[in-house]
């Protein structure tokens, strides 16, 4: 028997239905995937627009949850739940309010470390410690999101 077998068979139901590693390696494959869109956008917003960085993080956020919606349902998530446009969009405001924790936390987590810590990691006129604060910020989600994404949104533990 396995360790994940032994970990499955010692955790209630819903607990169960998250440990799956392949399911957890799909969500942090897509979860770089938005990490992508989301430094990306925040820092086109504020080193090429000069949108400060507290409202740009909004917008960055928001591009990412929608960016990693889509890839969830077709991928990580694609055996869980109707495929019809109702379903999908009832998905897609459980997935919003599930993910306002995580998105509030990271968003926490940005502005109190990027306005309290100040850190001059600037490459070739780029501000990088916008980059690493919102890496460690979008980390720190992700495993609030997993959580929460798999039990609320698509109900892993109902199919399982």
């Amino acid at each position: 028997m396995s360790r994940s077998d032994r970990l499955r068979e010692a955790l209630p139901e819903r607990l169960a239905a998250l440990v799956s590693t392949v399911r957890f390696g799909q969500f942090v494959s897509v979860g770089a995937i938005g990490a992508v869109f989301d430094v990306t956008t925040l820092v086109l917003l504020t080193e090429l627009f000069g949108v400060p960085a507290a409202v740009a993080n909004v917008v960055s956020i928001e591009t990412a949850i929608l960016v990693m919606f889509t890839v969830n349902e077709r991928w990580t998530f694609a055996e869980h739940g109707a495929t019809d446009l109702r379903s999908i969009g009832r998905r897609l405001v459980r997935s919003h309010v599930v993910r306002a924790g995580g998105s509030t936390l990271q968003y926490v987590l940005f502005v109190a470390v990027f306005y309290n810590v100040a850190v001059d990691l600037s490459v070739a006129g780029v501000d990088l410690w916008l980059v690493v604060v919102k890496g460690g910020a979008i980390g720190v989600a992700m495993l609030v999101n997993y959580v929460f994404e798999s039990l609320f949104t698509w109900r892993v533990h109902a199919e399982e």
